[in-house]
Protein backbone atom coordinates (compact mmCIF):
# COMPACT_ATOMS: atom_id res chain seq x y z
CA UNK A 1 0.00 0.00 0.00
CA UNK A 2 1.04 3.34 -0.79
CA UNK A 3 1.52 6.09 1.54
CA UNK A 4 1.71 8.92 -1.09
CA UNK A 5 0.36 9.15 -3.81
CA UNK A 6 1.21 10.84 -7.29
CA UNK A 7 0.08 14.18 -7.59
CA UNK A 8 -1.79 14.97 -11.03
CA UNK A 9 -0.54 17.10 -12.98
CA UNK A 10 -1.75 19.99 -15.51
CA UNK A 11 -0.87 21.79 -17.69
CA UNK A 12 -0.85 25.78 -16.85
CA UNK A 13 -1.73 27.90 -20.05
CA UNK A 14 0.67 30.86 -21.06
CA UNK A 15 -1.13 33.45 -19.17
CA UNK A 16 0.07 32.42 -16.58
CA UNK A 17 3.83 31.71 -16.63
CA UNK A 18 6.31 32.76 -18.99
CA UNK A 19 9.77 31.88 -20.00
CA UNK A 20 12.48 34.48 -18.87
CA UNK A 21 16.06 33.15 -19.55
CA UNK A 22 15.75 29.77 -19.15
CA UNK A 23 13.53 26.76 -20.72
CA UNK A 24 10.72 25.92 -18.18
CA UNK A 25 8.50 22.75 -18.46
CA UNK A 26 4.70 23.39 -18.63
CA UNK A 27 3.75 20.47 -17.17
CA UNK A 28 3.84 21.90 -13.50
CA UNK A 29 0.57 22.09 -11.82
CA UNK A 30 1.94 25.17 -9.10
CA UNK A 31 5.62 26.18 -8.73
CA UNK A 32 6.82 25.18 -5.64
CA UNK A 33 7.62 28.79 -4.70
CA UNK A 34 4.78 30.48 -5.94
CA UNK A 35 2.79 30.09 -2.98
CA UNK A 36 2.35 29.53 1.15
CA UNK A 37 1.29 26.02 2.26
CA UNK A 38 -1.55 26.18 4.31
CA UNK A 39 0.19 24.25 7.21
CA UNK A 40 3.12 26.98 7.34
CA UNK A 41 -0.19 29.11 8.46
CA UNK A 42 -1.44 26.90 11.05
CA UNK A 43 2.23 26.42 12.62
CA UNK A 44 3.06 30.14 12.73
CA UNK A 45 -0.24 30.92 14.18
CA UNK A 46 0.64 27.82 16.76
CA UNK A 47 3.81 29.05 17.98
CA UNK A 48 2.35 32.68 18.55
CA UNK A 49 -0.70 31.39 20.48
CA UNK A 50 1.95 28.66 22.50
CA UNK A 51 4.89 31.57 23.07
CA UNK A 52 3.60 34.28 24.40
CA UNK A 53 7.32 35.79 24.01
CA UNK A 54 7.45 35.63 20.01
CA UNK A 55 3.26 37.04 19.99
CA UNK A 56 4.59 40.14 22.47
CA UNK A 57 8.02 40.55 20.22
CA UNK A 58 6.05 40.39 16.91
CA UNK A 59 3.51 43.00 18.30
CA UNK A 60 5.99 45.60 20.02
CA UNK A 61 7.67 45.70 16.12
CA UNK A 62 4.31 46.73 14.56
CA UNK A 63 3.69 49.46 16.86
CA UNK A 64 7.30 50.51 17.13
CA UNK A 65 7.07 50.58 13.24
CA UNK A 66 5.12 54.11 13.69
CA UNK A 67 2.60 56.20 12.25
CA UNK A 68 3.09 58.17 9.47
CA UNK A 69 1.29 60.95 6.45
CA UNK A 70 0.65 60.93 3.11
CA UNK A 71 1.76 63.92 1.91
CA UNK A 72 0.19 65.21 -1.49
CA UNK A 73 2.33 67.29 -4.24
CA UNK A 74 -0.87 69.11 -5.41
CA UNK A 75 -2.02 71.14 -1.93
CA UNK A 76 -5.26 70.69 -2.79
CA UNK A 77 -5.99 67.66 -2.82
CA UNK A 78 -4.36 67.24 0.89
CA UNK A 79 -7.38 67.84 2.54
CA UNK A 80 -9.40 65.13 0.70
CA UNK A 81 -6.08 62.48 1.22
CA UNK A 82 -6.16 63.43 4.84
CA UNK A 83 -10.03 62.54 5.37
CA UNK A 84 -9.44 59.21 2.86
CA UNK A 85 -6.34 58.04 4.83
CA UNK A 86 -8.40 58.46 8.22
CA UNK A 87 -11.54 57.11 7.32
CA UNK A 88 -11.36 54.47 4.85
CA UNK A 89 -12.70 51.15 6.06
CA UNK A 90 -10.68 48.52 6.39
CA UNK A 91 -12.22 44.66 6.23
CA UNK A 92 -15.66 44.41 9.01
CA UNK A 93 -14.46 46.65 11.92
CA UNK A 94 -11.29 49.08 11.11
CA UNK A 95 -10.76 52.33 9.62
CA UNK A 96 -7.77 54.23 8.65
CA UNK A 97 -4.68 53.10 6.34
CA UNK A 98 -2.78 52.73 9.44
CA UNK A 99 -5.17 49.99 10.53
CA UNK A 100 -4.31 48.42 7.15
CA UNK A 101 -1.14 48.52 7.25
CA UNK A 102 -0.67 46.92 10.82
CA UNK A 103 -2.40 43.93 9.90
CA UNK A 104 -0.32 44.03 6.60
CA UNK A 105 3.04 44.72 8.30
CA UNK A 106 1.72 41.47 11.20
CA UNK A 107 1.18 39.59 8.41
CA UNK A 108 4.24 39.95 6.92
CA UNK A 109 6.49 39.30 10.17
CA UNK A 110 4.20 36.26 10.89
CA UNK A 111 3.79 34.64 7.78
CA UNK A 112 6.67 36.06 5.28
CA UNK A 113 4.11 37.35 3.64
CA UNK A 114 1.42 40.09 2.89
CA UNK A 115 -1.28 40.37 0.67
CA UNK A 116 -4.21 42.85 0.44
CA UNK A 117 -6.67 44.17 -1.62
CA UNK A 118 -8.30 47.75 -3.06
CA UNK A 119 -12.17 47.56 -3.20
CA UNK A 120 -13.64 49.37 -6.09
CA UNK A 121 -16.90 50.56 -6.38
CA UNK A 122 -18.49 49.24 -10.27
CA UNK A 123 -20.66 51.79 -9.85
CA UNK A 124 -18.86 55.13 -8.29
CA UNK A 125 -15.54 53.98 -9.50
CA UNK A 126 -14.31 55.08 -6.30
CA UNK A 127 -12.00 52.96 -3.71
CA UNK A 128 -14.40 52.02 -1.05
CA UNK A 129 -12.31 49.74 1.09
CA UNK A 130 -9.27 47.97 1.75
CA UNK A 131 -9.36 44.17 2.66
CA UNK A 132 -6.50 42.39 4.53
CA UNK A 133 -6.07 38.61 2.70
CA UNK A 134 -4.68 35.04 3.86
CA UNK A 135 -1.46 34.89 2.25
CA UNK A 136 -1.87 31.20 2.38
CA UNK A 137 -4.90 31.21 -0.49
CA UNK A 138 -3.07 32.94 -2.86
CA UNK A 139 -0.44 32.06 -5.08
CA UNK A 140 2.00 34.29 -7.37
CA UNK A 141 3.39 33.28 -10.75
CA UNK A 142 6.07 35.01 -13.32
CA UNK A 143 4.03 37.07 -15.72
CA UNK A 144 4.83 38.53 -19.27
CA UNK A 145 7.27 41.05 -17.43
CA UNK A 146 8.90 40.33 -14.56
CA UNK A 147 6.70 43.83 -12.93
CA UNK A 148 3.48 42.30 -13.68
CA UNK A 149 3.10 39.23 -11.67
CA UNK A 150 0.15 36.83 -12.08
CA UNK A 151 -1.95 36.63 -9.07
CA UNK A 152 -4.13 33.53 -8.32
CA UNK A 153 -6.91 32.43 -5.64
CA UNK A 154 -6.37 29.23 -4.23
CA UNK A 155 -9.78 27.14 -4.63
CA UNK A 156 -10.91 24.41 -1.81
CA UNK A 157 -10.04 21.73 -4.86
CA UNK A 158 -6.21 22.75 -4.98
CA UNK A 159 -7.04 24.63 -8.68
CA UNK A 160 -5.54 28.13 -8.74
CA UNK A 161 -7.98 30.63 -10.36
CA UNK A 162 -6.34 34.14 -12.08
CA UNK A 163 -7.25 37.48 -10.34
CA UNK A 164 -8.71 39.18 -13.08
CA UNK A 165 -7.56 43.19 -11.69
CA UNK A 166 -3.82 42.29 -10.63
CA UNK A 167 -3.59 46.13 -9.73
CA UNK A 168 -5.82 45.88 -7.03
CA UNK A 169 -3.91 43.50 -5.09
CA UNK A 170 -1.87 44.55 -2.92
CA UNK A 171 1.44 41.88 -2.51
CA UNK A 172 4.48 42.05 0.17
CA UNK A 173 7.29 39.34 0.39
CA UNK A 174 10.01 39.57 3.04
CA UNK A 175 12.96 38.58 2.14
CA UNK A 176 12.45 36.06 -0.64
CA UNK A 177 14.99 33.95 -1.87
CA UNK A 178 16.80 34.58 -5.35
CA UNK A 179 14.15 33.18 -8.07
CA UNK A 180 11.81 32.77 -5.81
CA UNK A 181 8.48 35.13 -5.24
CA UNK A 182 7.25 34.17 -1.48
CA UNK A 183 9.21 35.81 1.26
CA UNK A 184 10.37 33.53 4.56
CA UNK A 185 8.98 34.44 7.75
CA UNK A 186 11.20 35.99 10.93
CA UNK A 187 9.85 32.74 12.96
CA UNK A 188 11.38 30.50 10.71
CA UNK A 189 13.63 27.72 12.49
CA UNK A 190 11.51 28.80 16.06
CA UNK A 191 9.68 25.75 16.11
CA UNK A 192 12.54 23.33 17.17
CA UNK A 193 13.41 25.74 20.08
CA UNK A 194 10.02 26.42 20.88
CA UNK A 195 8.92 23.19 21.49
CA UNK A 196 12.03 22.52 23.41
CA UNK A 197 10.85 25.28 25.45
CA UNK A 198 7.31 24.11 25.87
CA UNK A 199 8.89 20.52 27.26
CA UNK A 200 10.76 22.57 29.89
CA UNK A 201 7.48 24.48 30.62
CA UNK A 202 5.15 21.35 30.72
CA UNK A 203 7.31 19.35 32.96
CA UNK A 204 7.72 22.52 35.61
CA UNK A 205 3.94 22.46 35.39
CA UNK A 206 3.74 18.36 35.84
CA UNK A 207 6.45 18.89 38.56
CA UNK A 208 4.56 21.37 40.55
CA UNK A 209 1.00 19.29 40.45
CA UNK A 210 3.09 16.66 41.73
CA UNK A 211 5.25 18.53 44.50
CA UNK A 212 4.06 21.97 44.40
CA UNK A 213 0.79 21.14 45.85
CA UNK A 214 1.29 20.01 49.15
CA UNK A 215 0.47 16.35 49.69
CA UNK A 216 1.25 14.44 53.02
CA UNK A 217 2.04 11.12 54.46
CA UNK A 218 0.33 9.91 57.47
CA UNK A 219 1.88 6.80 58.50
CA UNK A 220 0.64 4.82 61.74
CA UNK A 221 3.32 2.44 63.53
CA UNK A 222 1.24 0.02 65.82
CA UNK A 223 3.65 -1.28 68.64
CA UNK A 224 4.19 -5.00 69.38
CA UNK A 225 1.08 -5.33 71.80
CA UNK A 226 -1.31 -8.05 70.90
CA UNK A 227 -4.31 -6.29 71.45
CA UNK A 228 -3.03 -3.43 69.49
CA UNK A 229 -2.38 -4.95 66.11
CA UNK A 230 -5.90 -6.44 66.39
CA UNK A 231 -7.29 -2.90 66.04
CA UNK A 232 -4.54 -1.84 63.46
CA UNK A 233 -7.08 -1.39 61.03
CA UNK A 234 -9.77 -0.42 62.66
CA UNK A 235 -7.25 2.45 64.29
CA UNK A 236 -5.83 3.51 60.75
CA UNK A 237 -9.17 3.83 58.98
CA UNK A 238 -10.04 6.42 61.62
CA UNK A 239 -7.07 8.23 61.86
CA UNK A 240 -7.55 8.58 58.14
CA UNK A 241 -11.22 9.93 58.12
CA UNK A 242 -10.15 12.31 61.07
CA UNK A 243 -7.21 13.62 59.30
CA UNK A 244 -9.41 13.85 55.66
CA UNK A 245 -12.49 15.67 57.53
CA UNK A 246 -9.72 17.90 59.78
CA UNK A 247 -8.42 18.68 56.01
CA UNK A 248 -11.71 19.48 54.53
CA UNK A 249 -12.72 21.79 57.69
CA UNK A 250 -9.74 23.79 56.64
CA UNK A 251 -11.40 25.01 53.32
CA UNK A 252 -14.69 26.58 55.32
CA UNK A 253 -11.85 28.49 57.43
CA UNK A 254 -12.43 25.67 60.69
CA UNK A 255 -8.96 25.18 61.59
CA UNK A 256 -8.93 21.47 63.64
CA UNK A 257 -5.85 19.94 65.76
CA UNK A 258 -5.15 16.47 64.88
CA UNK A 259 -4.40 14.07 68.08
CA UNK A 260 -3.51 10.73 67.71
CA UNK A 261 -2.59 8.35 70.85
CA UNK A 262 0.39 5.82 69.63
CA UNK A 263 3.16 6.26 66.92
CA UNK A 264 1.69 8.33 63.91
CA UNK A 265 4.34 9.86 61.72
CA UNK A 266 3.24 12.98 59.29
CA UNK A 267 5.53 14.49 56.46
CA UNK A 268 5.28 15.82 53.40
CA UNK A 269 5.28 14.27 50.23
CA UNK A 270 8.65 15.07 48.32
CA UNK A 271 9.96 18.00 50.88
CA UNK A 272 13.20 15.66 51.01
CA UNK A 273 13.61 16.16 47.08
CA UNK A 274 14.54 19.30 44.72
CA UNK A 275 12.95 20.58 41.54
CA UNK A 276 15.46 20.82 38.45
CA UNK A 277 16.53 24.25 38.25
CA UNK A 278 15.82 25.62 34.68
CA UNK A 279 17.06 29.01 34.69
CA UNK A 280 19.75 28.54 32.14
CA UNK A 281 18.44 26.44 29.86
CA UNK A 282 15.30 28.34 29.58
CA UNK A 283 17.48 31.44 29.22
CA UNK A 284 19.01 29.89 26.67
CA UNK A 285 16.38 29.20 24.51
CA UNK A 286 15.10 32.09 25.44
CA UNK A 287 18.36 34.30 24.01
CA UNK A 288 18.22 32.14 20.78
CA UNK A 289 14.08 33.35 20.23
CA UNK A 290 15.26 37.07 20.87
CA UNK A 291 18.68 37.36 18.57
CA UNK A 292 16.38 36.05 16.08
CA UNK A 293 13.17 38.65 16.80
CA UNK A 294 15.68 41.47 16.65
CA UNK A 295 13.93 42.78 19.74
CA UNK A 296 16.28 43.85 22.91
CA UNK A 297 15.01 42.15 25.99
CA UNK A 298 14.14 44.97 28.58
CA UNK A 299 11.53 45.92 25.81
CA UNK A 300 9.95 42.35 26.35
CA UNK A 301 10.51 42.30 30.52
CA UNK A 302 13.08 40.27 30.59
CA UNK A 303 15.23 41.67 33.33
CA UNK A 304 18.90 40.34 32.08
CA UNK A 305 21.92 41.90 33.29
CA UNK A 306 23.05 44.78 30.50
CA UNK A 307 24.70 47.60 31.19
CA UNK A 308 23.18 51.15 29.99
CA UNK A 309 25.83 50.72 26.67
CA UNK A 310 24.40 47.51 25.52
CA UNK A 311 20.94 48.62 25.52
CA UNK A 312 21.68 51.54 24.09
CA UNK A 313 22.82 49.17 21.37
CA UNK A 314 20.22 47.04 20.70
CA UNK A 315 18.29 49.99 20.69
CA UNK A 316 20.17 51.42 17.57
CA UNK A 317 19.70 47.73 15.99
CA UNK A 318 15.97 47.57 16.20
CA UNK A 319 15.85 51.06 14.96
CA UNK A 320 17.55 50.16 11.71
CA UNK A 321 15.25 46.96 11.49
CA UNK A 322 12.51 49.22 11.83
CA UNK A 323 13.79 51.08 8.94
CA UNK A 324 13.66 48.21 6.91
CA UNK A 325 9.76 47.23 7.48
CA UNK A 326 9.50 50.85 6.81
CA UNK A 327 10.80 50.33 3.36
CA UNK A 328 8.76 47.39 2.59
CA UNK A 329 5.34 49.47 3.79
CA UNK A 330 6.15 52.61 1.78
CA UNK A 331 5.42 51.46 -1.36
CA UNK A 332 2.36 49.35 -0.63
CA UNK A 333 1.34 52.85 0.90
CA UNK A 334 2.33 54.83 -1.90
CA UNK A 335 0.18 52.64 -4.13
CA UNK A 336 -2.91 52.85 -2.48
CA UNK A 337 -2.54 56.90 -1.88
CA UNK A 338 -1.98 57.22 -6.03
CA UNK A 339 -4.96 54.97 -7.00
CA UNK A 340 -7.20 57.25 -4.56
CA UNK A 341 -5.80 60.12 -6.53
CA UNK A 342 -6.10 58.56 -9.66
CA UNK A 343 -9.22 57.80 -9.40
CA UNK A 344 -10.53 61.64 -7.84
CA UNK A 345 -8.96 62.74 -11.56
CA UNK A 346 -5.72 63.97 -9.51
CA UNK A 347 -2.56 62.96 -11.58
CA UNK A 348 -0.64 64.11 -8.53
CA UNK A 349 2.33 62.25 -6.68
CA UNK A 350 2.45 61.39 -2.61
CA UNK A 351 5.25 61.41 -0.65
CA UNK A 352 5.30 58.94 2.40
CA UNK A 353 6.45 61.42 5.45
CA UNK A 354 7.21 58.76 8.73
CA UNK A 355 7.58 59.74 12.23
CA UNK A 356 10.80 59.67 13.94
CA UNK A 357 11.98 56.42 15.71
CA UNK A 358 12.91 57.40 19.38
CA UNK A 359 14.22 54.93 21.67
CA UNK A 360 16.49 56.32 23.05
CA UNK A 361 16.81 57.84 26.38
CA UNK A 362 15.01 61.74 26.69
CA UNK A 363 17.63 62.89 28.93
CA UNK A 364 20.75 61.42 26.93
CA UNK A 365 19.09 63.36 24.31
CA UNK A 366 18.47 66.82 25.74
CA UNK A 367 22.00 66.69 27.10
CA UNK A 368 23.14 65.31 23.43
CA UNK A 369 21.54 68.85 22.57
CA UNK A 370 22.79 70.78 24.93
CA UNK A 371 26.30 69.92 24.00
CA UNK A 372 25.64 70.90 20.24
CA UNK A 373 24.30 73.93 21.18
CA UNK A 374 27.17 74.83 23.43
CA UNK A 375 29.70 73.79 20.59
CA UNK A 376 27.70 76.33 18.23
CA UNK A 377 28.02 78.87 20.49
CA UNK A 378 31.84 78.40 21.11
CA UNK A 379 32.94 78.19 17.47
CA UNK A 380 30.84 81.12 16.70
CA UNK A 381 32.29 83.12 19.60
CA UNK A 382 36.15 81.66 18.38
CA UNK A 383 34.84 82.95 14.93
CA UNK A 384 33.88 86.71 15.96
CA UNK A 385 37.00 86.68 17.86
CA UNK A 386 39.09 85.89 14.77
CA UNK A 387 37.00 88.49 12.43
CA UNK A 388 37.82 91.45 15.35
CA UNK A 389 41.43 90.90 15.05
CA UNK A 390 41.88 91.09 11.63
Amino acid sequence: MKIFKKKSTQKVSSGEAAVFSASRSHDVYEPFDSSMEHWEKELYDRLRYTVPVIDAAISKIVRLTGGYKIQCRDESMQEIMDCFSGEIPVGLTGHSIQSFTDSFLESLLTYGNAVGEMLVDSETMQLTALYNGDPSKIAVLPGNSPELPVYCIKNSDGKLKTIEKPQLILFSALNPPPGKTMGISILRGLPALSSVLMKIYRCIGQNYERAGNVRYAVTYKPTGDISEKAFTKDRAMQIAKEWSDGMNAAKNGDIRDFVAVGDVDIKVIGADNQLFDTEVPVRQILEQLIAKLSVPPFLLGLNWSTTERMSSQQADILTSELEYYRRLLTPVIRKIAVAFLRLQGSDSDVDIIWDNINLQDETALAEARLKNAQAVLIEQQIKNNNNNEI
